[in-house]
């Protein structure tokens, strides 16, 4: 079956009883599939607490696997907590020895690689995209090759990386695959980065055939759509966020943090108005 943009365009338009219904039937497929070898990647955030909520709807026992990186806010480990059946992991190496070692994640995954690569090869594909002298094939998007504005990177006074997510998470959860045969259902949407979008296009929600084989079941789902379902259902989901409120265009938001992933990643800080996520951190780590 062939997926283009198109058609997850109209699957992020359905109705959200739709899209539970769908998303149930991609679990149950890879359930299935794998005759019930499988588990729940689940961080504490909203969208893993929806998906464990739909997925143990239909298999109460399933299993949920939380990696423990020490970077977690402590309301999400609490929260965690509460759950039962959840496997907790932890990573080889810490965030300090990740961050000498490699460097920072900041600005996104992309850049962070990039940076990395241009440093340490100047006649690299990367080097050349920070330089303007990259062309892309067949006049394709140019600016996902647009690196210059982020050039002065290469000369920070510390080491940058994409490396600190693949070994504080990817390689834990990879281990722990290999070492139960059990494939990861896992809660990222399609609509929050070029990577994921283009990684539906490839696979759909179930990757059945990936080298990495790996379910999406909300693939096609929102921001909004995990918010309505929260609140409509009445969801218990980690007190980090805060309330579910409307803004002044109607949309859901949350009053508290916008995002629970490791409290030190840089990723998409810059786009953030004041107070940012360092800022909250602050607030939160020293308001008694």
């Amino acid at each position: 079956m062939s997926h283009t943009a198109d058609m997850l365009k109209l699957l992020q338009q359905l109705p959200l009883e739709i899209k539970i219904e769908k998303s149930k039937q991609r679990i149950i497929e890879w359930y299935e599939h794998y005759q019930g070898q499988v588990y729940i990647s689940f961080s504490g955030g909203k969208d893993s607490t929806v998906l464990l909520y739909l997925a143990r709807e239909i298999y109460k026992d399933i299993e949920a696997v939380f990696v423990d990186t020490g970077l977690e806010y402590d309301q999400i480990r609490s929260f965690v907590k509460t759950f039962d059946n959840v496997t907790w992991i932890k990573p080889k190496m810490r965030f300090d020895e990740v961050i000498t070692k490699y460097g920072y994640p900041i600005i996104s995954k992309t850049i962070s690689r990039r940076v990395s690569d241009a440093c340490s090869n100047k006649k690299s594909y990367a080097h050349a995209m920070f330089n303007g002298t990259y062309k892309a094939k067949n006049n394709g998007d140019k600016s996902q090759f647009n690196c210059e504005k982020w050039k002065f990177l290469l000369g920070a006074p510390f080491k940058i990386s994409q490396k600190c997510c693949d070994i504080m998470k990817k390689q834990p959860l990879h281990q722990f695959q290999k070492t139960n045969n059990k494939k990861p259902i896992i809660a990222t949407m399609a609509d929050e980065s070029m990577q994921r979008k283009q990684g539906w296009i490839k696979t759909g929600c179930n990757a059945f055939d990936s080298k990495d084989a790996i379910s999406k079941p909300l693939s096609f789902w929102t921001e909004q759509d995990v918010l309505q379902f929260l609140l409509i259902y009445k969801i218990p989901y980690c007190n980090i966020y805060g309330d579910i409120v409307q803004d002044d265009t109607g949309k859901l938001k949350t009053t508290g943090q916008q995002r629970t992933g490791c409290v030190f990643c840089g990723y998409g800080a810059h786009l953030e108005k004041s107070p940012n996520r360092y800022k909250k951190l602050k607030e939160i780590d020293f308001k008694k």
